[in-house]
């Protein structure tokens, strides 16, 4: 039987990309699991892309985390289904490339309110869920917040202060017996990164594949990430295995990015 057969999960973002990599590997090794995204369509037919009837229940939950009303709409709906919750893990929140200082503080405004007020909402209702279980909690952020980008502000702030934030987290989380670690994923193909691409192509003069080759070529990696290679991580720190791993930042980019941090 598998470690995480038995235990409750959610993960936000889990409609696309990273995030719904990581909620059909949690289901796969027997969890229940409710996906969280704003699109209710988007959410339905990633449900119905799961393959197989596995141990665990599986649930979603449509609303927009920049807004309290949203995040406590999920807490509500997730306590109908659960009674209890193992596993947190917050994957929402996509931020626009651009150039400074064209960039309004709308871009920066918005997100802040996805990515980073999000995910400090959703620890904070479901911190003491997990607080009852011993349960564990990752942020999926990103490697702008080690290395920024001139073309990559709004998320490079974004990243940076979730991850100051996650730090602080995981000393409540020794107080409190509760796993608290991020991962920073590198250049993950992602219908994101695919976005953040034709946005510098567009303001380059180039195409996006143009974009995509000199990126690879740049960092000096053999590939671009897969979702699936960040899942592999996310799922692994759930294990019991992991639980000695804590108030850690990781990364997995390939190799793109070096040195001691």
């Amino acid at each position: 039987m598998s470690a995480l057969q038995g235990k409750t999960a959610l993960v936000t973002g889990a409609s696309k990309g990273i995030g719904l990599a990581i909620a059909r590997q949690l289901y796969r090794e027997g969890a229940s699991v409710m996906l969280v995204a704003s699109d209710p369509t988007r959410l339905a037919a990633a449900c119905d892309s799961f393959t197989g009837p596995g141990p665990g229940q599986l649930a979603w939950a449509a609303a927009d985390l920049r807004e309290l009303a949203g995040a406590e709409s999920v807490l509500a709906t997730f306590s109908k289904e659960f009674s209890g919750c193992d596993i947190l893990i917050h994957s929402a929140g996509a931020t626009r490339g651009g150039v400074f200082p064209d960039q309004p503080d709308s871009e920066y405004l918005d997100g802040f309110a996805l990515k980073f007020h999000g995910g400090v909402r959703m620890a904070r209702l479901f911190w003491p869920m997990l607080k009852a279980s011993s349960g564990t909690l990752i942020n999926i952020i990103g490697g702008a917040a080690r290395s920024p980008d001139a073309g990559f502000m709004v998320g490079g702030a974004v990243n940076a202060a979730l991850a100051n934030f996650s730090k602080a987290l995981a000393a409540q989380g020794l107080q409190d017996d509760v796993n608290v670690n991020w991962i920073h994923p590198g250049q993950t193909e992602t219908e994101r990164l695919a976005m953040l691409f034709e946005t510098r192509a567009a303001q380059e003069g180039r195409t996006a594949e143009q974009v995509r080759a000199e990126r690879i070529a740049d960092e000096g990696i053999r590939r671009l990430g897969q979702p699936e290679d960040v899942a592999q991580l996310a799922v692994f720190l759930c294990r019991p295995e992991a639980r000695h791993i804590h108030g850690s930042g990781l990364t997995v980019d390939g190799g793109a990015t070096k040195g001691y941090y």
